[in-house]
């Protein structure tokens, strides 16, 4: 009776749309959050020390999902030892895949444009859950909504006629978003054998472990005499354990695409704070950046909308 409840709480087309609106929000913070405490912890930059910043995050992240939600329950949350290699798989694509790029991306570009980059993963997880998983039907409509997305990404790399995407940079943060949309099918599928809460507070302390671990045999340091930078390494913590959980109950109880969707509305939220919040330079043509907020804008409303008929007719894609 209460996983009815719950499925008509997170179904429900307004509560989908402020709970994905709020991750978004939080994703999009934190481009300018991670450059910025980067800045402030790491003593000497390099891939090494930003592999290890990623995964003290991530672990205090899995630590912090585990122990709210545990008290919320007023049990310790556990997963079944036989979803053991589901929740590791989990943390593979969605934690140490997905962040290594995207740390190591977003080392070479700016906080505007890897931020807009990350906004890809929408057109992806469609294609995926699509074409590869067979969870939902391939329609003209997502096709058209990944064409859109696809255009934002391509336009905001346009400087004159030239494509400015450098394969460092805007290259590895467009990778993390692959492995993020498999993260995110892979979600959809193991929510019906565990709790996605469950599964995404422990992926990501084992997860966050791995990179420690990784970061700490490559010759990773990080200096914790910044208060500043260690509040916002707190925050990080906090935004992924609130964001992550709540939309792996997003994904349980909806589509892929009809979820995915508004990661097209992170770019918004993270161009908007990296420009107000970073003294760097956008690297980004102002008419370009208004042309990409509209277009990802003009893909979730397109692959957002349904008409009621429809909706009716096709009760699996709820």
């Amino acid at each position: 009776m209460e996983l009815k409840q719950n499925k008509n709480i997170f179904t429900n087309p307004i509560v989908m749309t402020l709970c994905a609106l709020l991750c978004c929000a939080l994703w999009g913070s934190a481009t300018p959050a991670i450059k910025t405490a980067s800045a402030l912890l790491i003593p000497v930059s390099g891939v090494p020390s930003t592999i290890l910043f990623a995964g003290i995050r991530f672990t205090l992240a899995g630590i912090i999902t585990v122990a709210i939600y545990s008290i919320a329950r007023r049990r310790l949350l556990v997963f079944k030892r036989e979803n053991l290699p589901r929740v590791l798989t989990v943390s593979a694509f969605q934690t140490v895949i997905q962040y290594i790029f995207f740390y190591v991306g977003l080392t070479y570009t700016t906080g505007v444009k890897g931020t807009i980059a990350s906004g890809s993963s929408a057109f992806f997880c469609v294609l995926i859950a699509s074409l590869i998983f067979k969870q939902e039907k391939l329609t003209v409509k997502k096709i058209f909504a990944c064409i859109l997305g696809l255009a934002g990404i391509i336009i905001i790399n346009i400087q004159g006629l030239e494509l400015t995407m450098n394969f460092l940079g805007d290259g590895f943060v467009i990778l993390s978003t692959v492995a993020y949309a498999f993260s995110s099918v892979f979600m959809k599928r193991f929510s019906k054998h565990e709790d996605p809460v469950v599964i995404s507070g422990y992926q990501f302390i084992f997860g966050g472990a791995f990179l420690i671990l990784l970061g700490v045999i490559l010759g990773g340091r990080l200096s914790f005499e910044s208060t500043k930078g260690v509040l916002i390494l707190i925050y990080l913590a906090f935004l992924s354990a609130v964001a992550y959980a709540l939309w792996g109950m997003l994904l349980k109880h909806n589509p892929v695409s009809k979820v995915t969707v508004f990661t097209f509305a992170t770019p918004i939220f993270g161009t908007i704070l990296s420009l107000l919040l970073l003294p760097e330079s956008s690297g980004v043509d102002p008419i370009n950046l208004v042309i990409t907020l509209l277009l990802v804008s003009a893909g979730i409303l397109l692959l957002n909308y349904q008409p009621k008929e429809r909706e009716i007719s096709s009760p699996e894609e709820k």
